[in-house]
């Protein structure tokens, strides 16, 4: 009996401590290369005379490991467009004190506005690459503050340990989300 209850116990323990599966919104390998990226996931969510989202998803193509980010605006006013270009960059704090930094490809994107029963919607989306050892980094510690430097603006954000999403009423872990994620475009 007593076997039998360790044996239960060593099984329970094994499948909690286990790391769930990558999922993936794309994965294809052909003559050409390969490509695969993560399912969108959401780091930040502001519901306050309008809202915003900022998803995160990982990338590898041919072997090179990026960040692509996607903001999402709505508001009945104005919304002043956020652009990124070559200078744009993304500073994450980590927990343990240490910033890593990931800089924008050459490429100017300033999003696209979409009008929709008197609400505008503005949808932007930058790739973002990792600089040099910066993996080992963001798999040790959690992140605390993001910030990110558009053209003409630079926004900083608190990153949570849990947030409900009121847009679907899902839960994320945004500072957990590299030390979980990294290894699926490993």
């Amino acid at each position: 009996m007593k076997p039998l209850i360790t044996l239960t116990f060593f099984l329970l323990t094994l499948t909690a401590f286990a790391q769930k599966p990558c999922e993936y919104s794309a994965n294809v390998n052909d003559s050409i290369g390969s490509y695969k990226v993560t399912n969108e996931y959401l780091m930040s969510e502001k519901n306050f005379a309008g809202s915003s989202y900022i998803f995160f998803s990982l990338a590898q193509t041919d072997g090179l490991p990026t960040l692509n980010v996607q903001l999402i605006q709505k508001s009945k006013d104005f919304i002043k467009a956020q652009c990124f270009d070559k200078n744009s960059k993304i500073f994450l704090q980590l927990q343990n004190g240490k910033i890593v930094t990931l800089l924008h490809i050459n490429q100017e994107s300033c999003g696209t506005l979409i009008r929709d029963n008197g609400v505008d919607n503005r949808i932007n989306t930058g790739i973002f690459m990792f600089m040099k050892d910066t993996f080992e980094e963001l798999k040790k510690s959690p992140i605390s503050l993001m910030r990110i430097k558009y053209l003409t603006d630079i926004e900083d954000y608190v990153v949570k340990s849990e947030l409900t999403s009121e847009l679907d009423g899902k839960v994320f872990h945004p500072d957990t989300y590299f030390i979980e994620n990294l290894r699926c475009i490993e």
